[in-house]
């Protein structure tokens, strides 16, 4: 019997797939705790539907994050630290401050967790701050620091 999984099942395959099991299995197992539905013509035609669903959001998700990264990268923002003599710098910028500053001057809301600094900014002048927006898309956004 032919039979669409439901959720991942251990030792027979992941949710979406179509697999071929014996028919008390299906039956016994897999029908009645839920694992699957049996692979007729209307179950195979919604889950061909439902991938599609999932692959046009995908690519909505695509589209608004290389759009977001465009928008990131054509501006910038301007953050102030503490100084002492020589240019010396009190305290850091982290990418919690750098994700307030881009809601605030850019009005566009960004997880700190998404900014991938290496390191808090310790110093004076232009950084170029790579910002992860989606698994393909990475945005350099440019963070002017100057003094206060």
């Amino acid at each position: 019997m032919k039979v669409i999984l439901m959720q991942d099942v251990k030792a027979l395959g992941k949710k979406g797939e179509i697999v071929d099991v014996n028919d008390g299995y299906a039956r016994n197992f897999i029908l009645p705790k839920k694992l699957g539905l049996e692979a007729n013509s209307k179950n195979l035609n919604d889950l061909k539907l439902q991938k599609q669903n999932k692959e046009k959001i995908a690519q909505e998700n695509l589209e608004a994050a290389k759009d977001l990264a465009a928008k990131l990268e054509a501006g910038k923002i301007e953050l102030s630290i503490k100084t002492g003599e020589g240019g010396r710098a009190f305290g850091s910028v982290s990418s919690k401050e750098i994700a307030q500053a881009v809601q605030e001057q850019m009005g566009y809301e960004i997880d700190k967790k998404k900014i991938q600094l290496k390191e808090a900014v310790k110093s004076l002048g232009v950084h170029r701050v790579p910002i992860k927006l989606h698994p393909q898309v990475t945005a350099e956004l440019t963070v002017h620091v100057g003094e206060a």
